[in-house]
């Protein structure tokens, strides 16, 4: 054809130009906002290792237990970027674009960046593992990756099952916090074991709303997420619980440690989050919520942990 012209009404259709991935989208792609909940439970175990012998603690364990979480948050994000865009999930999405959904970047791209990071807290665990000379804790660490990335990868993802917060309450709640303390005294008291539920609880928060938000495209997509298994009322509720639950347990921390009382500021991030949830009809009020929730988190881990050691 003369003049470039298709010979169809219109011309030739205009072509997608996808702008790859810049330094910001990829920091963007690490989701540093849920970063707080592999800050919370370290802080809770370590401050938990603190009451059970002197020095109760051991600072470069304590630091490496929080690179193994770190590494793993991102580890994570980034296997969950690369295995819902693969599988055309993210073409539904309404919130903020993925690297791999987006064309930004290659999906092999994301894949090995994603193992970079479960790599590097695999290597912070051996060497967590090393000193602490607790050696059956590699099986559980190897676990932990596996998870993280079955989480969405694999054929049968099991976060599409409806799976994903009894995974984070599991992975980022008990093991995490449990293991931290571990790692540091070779035992695991109460507190380390009531502080990491409640972490978990908080973790099931964030997850759950990110859910809620996305509940009518993840049924286009065919992701079976807790929220679309129970629909969005009774998921907005269990939101609910899931934040109300880790005050009730810090109940307990407030009758033997008295500055745990000081705690229950954190409900000032709480109950917003639960008034919204309940009534949020747009993608951007669960955003705000999402953000509200994970500093909710952080406040209670770092609040309660600093209790616990006063």
């Amino acid at each position: 054809m003369r003049n470039g012209k298709s010979g169809r009404p219109g011309g030739q259709p205009k072509r997608v130009i996808v702008k790859k991935a810049t330094f910001r989208d990829w920091v963007g792609g690490a989701r540093l906002r849920t970063l707080p909940l592999a800050i919370a439970p370290v802080a809770l175990g370590t401050a938990s290792a603190f009451l059970i012998s002197d020095p109760g603690w051991h600072w470069v364990r304590a630091l490496l237990a929080l690179a193994v979480s770190l590494f793993l948050q991102v580890g994570v994000n980034f296997a969950n970027d690369y295995s819902d865009g693969i599988r055309g999930t993210d073409n539904y999405r309404v919130g903020p674009s993925r690297l791999t959904g987006s064309g930004a970047a290659k999906p092999r791209t994301v894949l090995i960046v994603a193992i970079a990071f479960f790599a590097l807290g695999a290597a912070a665990g051996i060497v967590l593992v090393v000193l602490s000379g607790i050696y059956w804790l590699l099986a559980v660490g190897a676990v932990s990756i596996i998870a993280a990335y079955f989480y969405t990868g694999g054929k049968r993802p099991y976060g599409y099952y409806g799976l994903g917060e009894l995974f984070v309450f599991v992975f980022f709640g008990i093991v995490a916090t449990a293991g931290t303390t571990f790692t540091q005294v070779g035992t695991v008291n109460i507190e380390s074991w009531l502080s990491g539920a409640a972490a978990g609880f908080l973790a099931c928060a964030v997850l759950m709303v990110n859910n809620l938000r996305d509940i009518e495209q993840d049924k286009l997509a065919g992701k079976r997420t807790l929220a679309v298994l129970v629909g969005s009322l009774a998921g907005r509720i269990l939101f609910s619980v899931f934040v109300i639950v880790p005050f009730l347990i810090l109940a307990f921390f407030a009758i033997f440690y008295p500055l745990a009382g000081f705690v229950y500021f954190a409900l000032l991030g709480g109950i917003p989050a639960i008034i919204i949830t309940l009534t949020a009809k747009t993608a951007p009020e669960f955003m705000v919520v999402l953000r509200i929730t994970t500093i909710t988190a952080l406040l209670f881990g770092l609040g309660l942990g600093a209790a616990i050691v006063s």
